[in-house]
C-alpha cells in the first residue's frame, strides 16, 4: 500500500490496485492510532484517531 502523502505526523495510503473493495477509502495513520476514512465524505469508516488529527485527514480528503 503506498503512500500517498504525509503532513504533520500524519501518513496516508491508499490501495491503487483494481481489486481494492468498496466502499472507495484511505487509511490514516498517526503515531499508535490508525483509521480508515471514507473518500466520499472524509468521515471514519473503521478504526481510532485524534479528533484534531481527523480533522486534518478530513480536510485532505474534500479538498
Amino acid at each position: 500500500m503506498p503512500t500517498i502523502s504525509s503532513f504533520y505526523g500524519i501518513i496516508i495510503l491508499m490501495h491503487l490496485t483494481s481489486k481494492e473493495h468498496n466502499p472507495p477509502h484511505i487509511h490514516a495513520i498517526y503515531g499508535e492510532y490508525e483509521a480508515i476514512f471514507y473518500i466520499e465524505n472524509g468521515e471514519i469508516y473503521k478504526g481510532i484517531f485524534p479528533k484534531n488529527g481527523a480533522s486534518l485527514v478530513k480536510e485532505f480528503i474534500l479538498k
